[in-house]
């Protein structure tokens, strides 16, 4: 078959619609060569990093305010400068302790990277539920918030703040799908701009306070302010609690501090250095407008509204600059840089989300679509997903900054004391040089943010916070729950227990095997391919991460696996594509000649399944069977019921055995005895040692290394004298080693080194420590060497 593409070959087949609205939509993709990491200089890291953290300073004072005025009356302005004061330490504190954060872990990923490196990636995932909290709030606040300054200058924008605000974000899902990169001057001019109007306005303020008197609001008959107590006194109807709200609110200015140690990478060499120089410039500079922005506050009494604009800035603006033609101009001109640095700030979230959402499924505790990047080279599961989750949250607040408020410091916060706590674990363990002082500033960091998260949580527990209090539980649930399916999948498919994976003794095959890694799911296709009785078998591997593809090649060469494996570079990473083209190619070679394409295509839980995995097999088998000569087969491994009989005590295993009891107890049409003949317990699955999962019943086979006796000061005696001592033995396969405890009286007096046990029970683990089991269950399946019972075989 020919055509106009050349003799012999065959034309390209056409594009499907949906990639071609995709590529109209998008624009044309990238290849991966174009993937480059720019290191930033330190002033423009200044710019890009800090948005997120300066922008703050254009809402923390009136958030303070909301919650003062109603009930303190006029006294809110006096309580406004000691509450600032408690802020400004914290920010000393918090900005002290990440310092330390940027030397020691200069890989991104901030209090994550922290948090797991010293506690695991268990406990870690508080940190990352805390993280991607702080991403999705700061979207919804920071848009919110510029959208704020934008309906200040023009109020008749006002009733349209909530279609403003969410087409922004729609506006910034749509420029960060097309490859938008946060990573030049363009993106720091923003802060700059904003940094030196506010600098402006502070220092005329304050230079016109001190000579001549600013002039203030009357709080009490501004039309449409939010309600002010009438009444005398510092502290007239201000309790406790609403101080602690107020200043809960207040701990909002410290948002986005943590952003440098996110991106310590992205600076120049030496990274931990530039990144400590410019998290304090930026510590100095946000201190420097808090504290001004609330002076002016309390001298001018800029009173909050409660349809949220204009706002307090926008009050205490014009209040300093007058409203003389120059006065105009600076009052426009410094709401054109809040709300550029502010909508700057939200899109900052739109390379930290997808970035970390990224690392975290690498970890294996997110969907693993979220490792895959798109058309233009992003990863765009994760903008969307950020887009859709900071919309509703829009929509469901009504694009409230002070309905969003008690949504955003709880993760921040909580953020900071896991880098806090992670960095005092890192000081006890390491004792580098001075680890005492750097401890005592980390471990009051960590302390003091758990307190901020407490008094959130309680006083504005109501006012939404209590929907942090049951979601952030819940995400670190789901975020422990998808690693565990996801281990226990990775158990049964990739951890081998023997040192070579088994060799296929089928006759030789002519079909291509498409391959994406070295597990079960594809021997078992290689297997099939052989029985298929062609004139050749290739396995083929289509290269989108050139680490990963060398992975590959370093386990298929380990594993001794006697097909040939072929890698072939996909640099738009359209798998699809690339296999349709290949296997087109190869039609168009030999003439008469079939491709038959074997596609290994594991099945997981019905549910989880959909979530976790994405199909493409599928994608590949419809792609290859519009070629002429050619056929796809795909090869099922099912994944899901070994994962059921080698984790028994998984509550879906347990739940539906009870099921099962139930059904039988109701029609009674078996007795027991005769149901276990006709139905009897399968063998467990033999897991690999690599393979255990904490908290779970496993069983492994394994040879025995050592047997010792565990030394202890307080030892029973047996009624001869003798010490009774626990029996401590290490065993292991080719994927790893693992302890054994049995306490005195449970076992292991038999077990001798050499031998090969089996062993159920359940593996536990506390930290980084190794896993574990205690007094298990065991047989001796192989005796020792030269032992007696060896010797009698």
């Amino acid at each position: 078959m020919t055509s106009d593409a050349g003799p012999g070959r065959l034309s390209p087949a056409p594009e499907s619609i949906g990639y071609a609205l995709k590529r109209l939509f998008l624009g044309r993709p990238l290849i991966t060569d174009k993937l480059k990491s720019e290191r930033l200089s330190n002033p423009v890291a200044l710019g890009v990093l800090s948005p997120d953290a300066i922008s703050s300073t254009a809402y923390g004072t009136e958030e303070v305010l909301v919650e003062l005025l109603p009930y303190a009356g006029l006294a809110a302005f006096a309580l406004l400068l000691p509450i600032t004061g408690v802020i400004l330490v914290i920010l000393v504190l918090v900005a002290a302790s990440y310092r330390q954060v940027v030397m020691a872990y200069t890989r991104a990923g901030g209090s994550y990277i922290v948090a797991r490196e010293n506690f695991g990636p268990r406990v870690a995932q508080i940190a990352a539920a805390a993280l991607l909290i702080d991403y999705i709030v700061t979207v919804a606040v920071q848009a919110a918030a510029g959208t704020v300054a934008v309906v200040s200058a023009i109020p008749s924008l006002g009733p349209y703040s909530l279609e403003i605000t969410v087409g922004v974000v729609l506006l910034m899902c749509y420029a960060n799908l097309r490859g938008l990169r946060e990573a030049g001057r363009p993106f720091a001019m923003p802060t700059y701009f904003f940094v030196i109007m506010l600098v402006l306005m502070i220092v005329v303020g304050v230079i016109r306070e001190i000579f001549w008197g600013l002039p203030q609001y009357d709080a009490t008959h501004l039309v449409g302010a939010v309600d002010v107590h009438q009444g005398n006194g510092l502290v007239m109807g201000a309790t406790i609690l609403v101080v602690l709200r107020a200043f809960a609110n207040g701990g909002s200015s410290l948002t986005g501090v943590e952003a440098i140690s996110n991106t310590v990478s992205s600076f120049r060499k030496p990274e931990g250095l530039n990144a400590r120089k410019v998290l304090t410039v930026m510590a100095v500079i946000l201190a420097f407008l808090l504290a001004g922005v609330a002076y002016l506050a309390f001298a001018t009494h800029a009173t909050p509204y409660q349809s949220g604009y204009p706002s307090v800035l926008s009050e205490i603006a014009r209040a300093v600059f007058g409203h003389g033609a120059i006065g105009q101009i600076l009052y426009v001109m410094l709401q054109v840089a809040t709300a550029a640095i502010l909508y700057t700030g939200a899109n900052t979230s739109f390379n930290g989300f997808p970035a970390l959402t990224n690392f975290v499924a690498e970890d294996r505790f997110l969907p693993r679509q979220l490792t895959k990047r798109g058309h233009r080279l992003v990863f765009s599961n994760g903008i969307i997903v950020l887009a859709v989750l900071s919309v509703a949250l829009l929509v469901a607040t009504g694009g409230s900054v002070n309905a969003l408020v008690p949504f955003y410091a709880i993760g921040v916060f909580t953020g900071f004391s896991m880098a806090g706590y992670g960095m005092t674990k890192h000081h006890l363990t390491q004792r580098e040089s001075g680890w005492r002082y750097k401890l005592a500033i980390n471990l009051s960091a960590g302390i003091l943010s758990t307190i901020v998260v407490a008094i959130f949580a309680v006083a504005k527990f109501t006012e939404g916070a209590w929907l942090v209090v049951v979601v952030f539980p819940l995400l670190v649930f789901v975020l422990m729950r998808l690693n565990r399916e996801y281990r226990a999948e990775a158990a049964i498919l990739e951890e081998f227990r023997s040192e070579h994976a088994e060799p296929v003794n089928y006759a030789r095959h002519r079909v291509i095997v498409l391959v994406n890694s070295v597990d079960l799911a594809v021997l078992e296709a290689l297997r099939y391919g052989r029985g298929l009785r062609g004139d050749s078998l290739t396995a083929v591997h289509f290269m989108i991460d050139a680490e990963a593809s060398a992975r590959l090649r370093k386990r298929w060469d380990h594993f001794q696996i006697e097909t040939p494996l072929k890698i072939i570079d996909c640099p738009d990473r359209r798998v699809a594509r690339a296999a349709q083209r290949y296997v087109a190619d190869l039609t168009a070679e030999y003439s008469n000649t079939g491709v038959t394409v074997l596609l290994p295509r594991r099945s997981y839980a019905p549910l989880l399944g959909r979530v976790l995995h994405d199909r493409t097999a599928d994608k590949v088998s419809r792609a290859i069977s519009r070629l002429p000569h050619a056929a796809a087969t795909i090869v099922p491994y099912d994944v899901q019921s070994q994962i059921r009989q080698t984790y028994p005590d998984m509550w879906e295993e347990k739940f539906a055995r009870r099921i099962e009891r139930f059904q039988n107890r109701l029609t009674r049409e078996e007795d027991e005895a005769v149901q276990q003949a006709e139905h009897p317990t399968p063998p467990p699955n033999i897991v690999a040692v690599s393979g255990l999962i904490a908290g779970h019943r496993s069983t492994i086979e394994g040879k025995v290394i050592e047997v010792t006796q565990e030394e202890s000061r307080s030892e029973r005696k047996r009624e001869d004298g003798s010490s009774v001592r626990a029996i401590l033995v290490e065993v292991g396969d080719s994927s790893g080693t693992m302890r054994i405890r049995f306490t005195p009286g449970r076992g292991g007096d038999d077990v001798q080194a050499g031998q090969v046990l089996r062993v159920s029970g359940k593996a536990r683990q506390s930290g980084n420590r190794p896993v574990h089991m205690l007094d298990p269950d065991y047989s001796i399946i192989e005796p020792a060497p030269g032992s007696p019972a060896d010797k009698g075989r």
